[in-house]
């Protein structure tokens, strides 16, 4: 998998994109994570790459040529047109399927990082195939957004991580948020460890996460839980013990556990 990022400020991607998991991956090979000065590729001495809006208002455009030109030095370098993204708080939320459908359909991709009141739009057309967003807020610059996609697609290529279980088994693989997680020591300010994670019996602790996920997606995102298919015969019971420790816990009955 290889990423060029266009930016303003390819010393703050390189600086993020190069270290950990995501460095190691590109000294083994995996993935290539390349950032491109836009400023490079003006026709001007002062490498300028905004102009006042057309139609007036504040702020500056950055305009489509410096854009279009380092754009077409990325796909002549790959003999190819490249599938482009533009960060834009205008676009589609990207989510884990963006991800994953990103990583599986193409090895090479070109994320434009926009700054002050956005690119021109002749450039959009001509040369984006699609805008993504992070969410319903605006950021100074594309940089961050262009970084969580460059990670979030990265490291579902095979290799990045040790074993494909590190990302199927995390928040929003498929449909739900991870269980809670811990770790040593098994007592940490009065607070325990859940007694069914030391018990060494596997089969249950599965249940017990799968469990824990359902509430915890139900609780803090019920859009992701009308979402789910929770019609399997393990769900249907695991739906049933949570109702009936909820009704318990109203009446104040205590119930046993495994």
């Amino acid at each position: 998998m290889r990423i060029d990022i266009m930016t303003l400020f390819p010393d703050s991607v390189d600086a993020m994109l190069n270290v950990s998991i995501l460095g190691r991956a590109q000294q083994r090979g995996y993935i290539s994570i390349q950032s491109h000065q836009i400023r490079q590729y003006t026709t001007n001495r002062q490498m300028q790459v905004d102009d006042y809006p057309y139609g007036g208002g504040r702020g500056a455009v950055m305009q489509a040529d410096p854009l279009y030109q380092c754009w077409q030095h990325l796909c002549d370098l790959e003999g190819e047109r490249i599938h482009t993204i533009y960060l834009s708080p205008a676009g589609t939320v990207f989510r884990q399927a963006d991800a994953k459908r990103l990583q599986q359909n193409y090895n090479k991709l070109i994320l434009v990082c926009g700054h002050y009141e956005g690119i021109d739009q002749r450039f959009i057309d001509e040369c984006v195939d699609e805008e993504i967003s992070l969410g319903d807020f605006v950021l100074t610059g594309g940089e961050i957004p262009a970084m969580a996609v460059a990670d979030a697609v990265c490291r579902l290529v095979p290799g990045v991580l040790s074993d494909p279980e590190c990302f199927t088994d995390e928040s929003h693989w498929d449909g739900l948020l991870e269980y809670p997680q811990y770790s040593r020591p098994e007592v940490w300010h009065d607070r325990r460890v859940p007694p069914i994670l030391l018990s060494g019996h596997h089969a249950n602790i599965a249940k017990w996460r799968r469990k824990q996920a359902i509430l915890r997606t139900r609780n803090r995102r019920p859009d992701m839980y009308e979402r789910l298919d929770l019609s399997s015969k393990a769900d249907r019971k695991l739906l049933k013990e949570i109702a009936d420790e909820e009704a318990a816990q109203e009446d104040n009955v205590p119930l046993t556990t495994e």
